[in-house]
């Protein structure tokens, strides 16, 4: 479980290290270069990654609870939302200019979808943590970047 929760830590920190601490990250960027620092900031966040993944795989199973029947179902439909709200981020379009994060937004959607059906400690761990890593991020880049001004038709 050790290496799940480390996964999700270097991820959330890897991811949310530009957004928290810019002046730190133009530093680093300063010092390393550009390509050194993205390579760094890269290996951090495939690191974490590998750990999650390999901590979710030797992870015991811990029941929470059971997940219902119907959950399958509601899974199924969160997850295609989830993928056309993380498709939707790069591209202007209706949902783009309706949210100001959508791929976070489907992050956390997936994440949720994926609780309803799994109903393990690690389970719990990976998606709940990564569903905090989101809203977090939104929250960082909401403070940093200021009042949201919906994009114009065309623009993103």
């Amino acid at each position: 479980m050790a290496l799940l929760i480390c996964g999700v830590l270097v991820w959330s920190a890897a991811h949310l290290f530009p957004v928290a601490a810019p002046a730190a990250r133009a530093g680093l960027t300063e010092r390393l270069g550009v390509p050194r620092a993205k390579g760094m900031m890269a290996g951090l966040i495939l690191s974490g990654l590998i750990l999650m993944v390999l901590g979710y795989r030797a992870a015991p199973y811990e029941a929470l609870f059971t997940p219902q029947g119907w959950a399958i179902h509601l899974n199924n439909l969160l997850m295609l939302i989830a993928v056309l709200l993380m498709g939707a981020a790069k591209r202007a379009n209706m949902i783009s200019h309706r949210l100001r994060h959508p791929m976070l937004t489907g992050v956390i959607v997936w994440a949720f979808a994926h609780l309803l059906v799994n109903g393990d400690l690690a389970s719990a761990i990976l998606f709940g943590g990564m569903a905090v890593w989101a809203v977090a991020s939104m929250l960082l880049a909401n403070r940093r970047d200021g009042a949201w001004s919906r994009p114009g038709p065309g623009d993103r």
